[in-house]
């Protein structure tokens, strides 16, 4: 394997460990620390810039196998077809070992390149999923805060409404009469305030018609 071949196979595999890498369940925290530095680092940057630049050579060798493939082949199906016989067994090893060598350059580059291309996408969709984690961890903590916010504001508006009803009952002898505030009276007192107060009237009342006086006037004199 020359030169140059021997770095595309070097690309694949780092290109496969970092398939393995973006794929594999890392914790949440870690995974987005991770793409954020593949996404804001100058150093990684610069070398995607080379990166792409190698997937050019890569490509070429890619055609230039592909064409290698297609040209041996050729040759073996016009020997074949013409008539020609194989002189011996080398020459028939030598067609099959070319032949074995453009299918694994073909092979060899063009994974290179259909993982190039499947990394880009995998690395871009967990970037973007990651943003959208991001961002609804902040709608449910904003949505919960709102929540409270309003569970809180519930509460208080309930308590002025109450406090509004209590404020409109009537008093009884200087004493409000509460059923559910924060000074409850049972029935029975409440009923033996009323009745009080009743008798209480009744006697105004027929102290006024038996004298021809008000209490008033009496104070006054």
């Amino acid at each position: 394997m020359t030169v140059y071949y021997s770095l595309t196979f070097a690309l694949l595999a780092s290109e496969m460990a970092a398939f393995c890498v973006f794929v594999a369940p890392l914790p949440f925290n870690v995974r987005r620390k991770l793409f954020r530095f593949l996404s804001e680092s100058p150093i990684v940057a610069k070398v995607a810039y080379g990166l792409k630049i190698s997937f050019i050579g890569v490509a070429i060798l890619f055609v230039d196998a592909l064409q290698r493939m297609f040209r041996i082949t050729a040759e073996v199906e016009a020997a074949k077809s013409g008539g020609q016989s194989m002189p011996d067994v080398r020459t028939e090893t030598s067609f099959a070992a070319r032949k074995f060598y453009a299918q694994r350059n073909v092979y060899l580059t063009g994974s290179c390149l259909f993982l190039s291309l499947v990394l880009t996408r995998t690395f871009y969709i967990i970037k973007d999923l990651i943003h959208t984690q991001d961002e609804y961890a902040k709608l449910k903590k904003a949505t919960a805060s709102s929540s409270r916010e309003n569970l809180v504001a519930g509460e208080q508006t309930k308590e002025i409404e109450r406090l509004k009803k209590d404020r409109g009952k009537p008093f009884v002898l200087g004493v409000r009469i509460y059923h559910d505030s924060f000074f409850p009276l049972s029935d029975t007192l409440e009923a033996q305030a009323r009745s009080q107060a009743a008798e209480y009237d009744r006697l105004v009342e027929q102290y006024i018609k038996d004298t021809g006086n008000s209490p008033s006037d009496k104070r006054k004199d």
